[in-house]
């Protein structure tokens, strides 16, 4: 049945056309776009992958055009300035403007519901303090740390080279180098990309092990050492988990794998590259915290510390009991949010798995200063970190620095189009199409990187002096409140518990109590 509608069609139309050719040799030239337009709505017909198409023939096929350019409508024509996603448009127009170097003020006030329940605001002070004129740093670096670091209060968080073009790291990291910040490489290996413009590097080591993995896939010492020697390398971490996809691994197809990344990666050029949910050299909270000493030790005394999406409470008491017992502890934890972005990654992972980052830093901080370890150990939060506000939230909310991805892709052109994993980018941030990647102007982008960086910290600090404090040790829960009702506004020292020092050692109160007496040095407990 379906050969012999296909094969009428065919006649019908060749008999169009013959007819056609008869009467003038010219009158096909108008006749080619209807006579086509025949053949498809006899294929739609015949077809039995669309159901859409073997009721509408033809005229079905604008159904698919238009769901493929659904996130360009959705983003330019619809949406309203506030709920995109995301990022909204408020936000990736503030990025933009201050990373152009352009006014970032709007007119007529918010466009925010601040009655709606969730809405979080900073309390402003009636005595404001003067904007600092000069920043302050933050310095990492434990009592096992020879060769400390003073990190910016906001910098570039982890991307590695692959999942963004050579033009793009060259950008972000010249950014940081006249900027005066830190670049995470992500766990993708040092390129020369990194190296190239002399920004400061924070080395990411994931499960793969790229850069410093031997043949079989594990951890080479001697390359490590190597490499993290190299004077642009400030700072070395160790990732565990990332935000967007805490708890699986990650795939390079290897058409992906071209000769520059198989050198970076230290893997074979062409084949499809796994890195593994769980890392050879450790499986006890024990071991983790060694295997950070050994790092440490390797790298020359440099900074060393691990990212995490914070998951149970009681397998990260179980780390603090372990830096307790071997006396040694990293120098810095970079706790990623469940809201932090990805090339790719499961929607069930992306939307439901793993905690967000003001709960997951809250407990981190306070995990710290119960167990006395926060006087020697930093945070960085990291997960949609991009206007000077989300920064002083941080800050509150317990870390001592911030990192942005998204925010800083922004800077370089990122247009928020979604396209990151399929090697399309449309202009030039994720892909290694170098036709594609031209398109990014890397002097260009660099002094952009350089100027968000700076502008939002400068937001930040004119926050912070609003608020009545010119450092963020001065910051405290109770200067930000949340609606948690149409009638109710609560501070964040009432929201959540916050320990002081020591007091996991000393008696918990009940709501930590079963967590840390079941936390176990030997074991991630569940």
């Amino acid at each position: 049945m379906r050969t012999g509608l296909v094969a009428a069609g065919v006649l019908v139309a060749a008999g169009a056309v013959g007819a056609a050719l008869a009467v003038s040799p010219w009158w096909w030239v108008g006749a080619v776009p209807f006579l086509a337009l025949a053949l498809l709505g006899v294929w739609d017909l015949v077809q039995r992958r669309h159901s859409v198409l073997r009721n509408y023939p033809v005229i079905g096929h604008a159904r698919f055009l238009l769901e493929r350019i659904r996130p360009e409508l959705q983003q330019y024509f619809i949406e309203r300035n506030f709920d995109g996603r995301p990022f909204d448009r408020d936000v990736r127009s503030i990025v933009y403007e201050r990373a152009k170097g352009t006014a970032a003020e709007e007119p007529y006030g918010t466009e925010v519901d601040v009655y709606v329940p969730g809405h979080e605001f900073l309390v402003p002070s009636m005595a404001p303090r003067p904007v600092p004129e000069q920043p302050p740093r933050v310095r990492i670096g434990g009592p096992d740390c020879t060769q400390p670091y003073d990190m910016a209060l906001l910098n570039v968080s982890a991307m590695s080279f692959g999942s963004l073009s050579s033009n793009a790291i060259l950008a972000l990291n010249g950014g940081a180098a006249a900027g005066g910040f830190a670049h995470d490489t992500g766990e993708g290996g040092i390129s020369e990309y990194h190296l190239r413009p002399g920004g400061d590097l924070v080395w990411e080591v994931g499960t793969g092990y790229f850069g410093c993995r031997t043949r079989d896939g594990d951890f080479d010492a001697g390359e490590f050492a190597e490499k993290a020697a190299h004077a642009n390398v400030k700072c070395v971490s160790l990732k565990l988990s990332q935000g967007a996809k805490p708890g699986i691994g990650g795939v390079l197809p290897g058409a992906k794998v071209n000769a520059e990344i198989a050198r970076v990666r230290d893997v074979p050029q062409g084949q499809t590259v796994v890195s593994p949910p769980y890392h050879r050299v450790f499986s006890t909270p024990r071991e983790l915290v060694r295997f950070i000493a050994r790092m440490r030790e390797l790298s020359g005394g440099k900074p060393t510390g691990f990212k995490l999406c914070l998951g149970s409470r009681g397998q990260f008491l179980s780390v603090c009991k372990a830096m307790i017992e071997e006396g040694t502890a990293p120098d810095f934890i970079i706790v990623d949010g469940a809201e932090g972005g990805t090339g790719a990654a499961p929607l069930e992972f992306a939307d439901n798995v793993g905690t967000p980052l003001t709960e997951g830093l809250i407990t981190v901080h306070n995990a710290l200063v119960g167990a006395g370890l926060r006087d020697r150990i930093k945070i960085g939060a990291s997960g949609k970190i991009a206007t000077g506000s989300d920064l002083v939230k941080r800050l509150l909310q317990g870390a001592d620095y911030g990192n942005a991805a998204r925010a800083m892709m922004f800077a370089v052109g990122c247009i928020q189009a979604q396209r990151c994993h399929t090697n399309t980018c449309p202009v030039g941030v994720t892909t290694q199409d170098p036709r594609r990647a031209r398109a990014l102007d890397v002097p260009d982008k660099t002094e952009r990187v350089r100027r968000l960086q700076e502008s939002t910290v400068a937001s930040a600090l004119q926050i912070m002096a609003a608020m009545g404090v010119t450092d963020p040790a001065e910051l405290s829960p109770h200067m930000l409140r949340r609606r948690t009702d149409p009638q109710t506004v609560r501070a964040y020292d009432e929201l959540y518990d916050w320990l002081s020092p020591g007091e996991l050692l000393a008696e918990p109160p009940a709501s930590w109590a079963a967590d840390w007496a079941a936390a176990d040095p030997d074991r991630f407990t569940i």
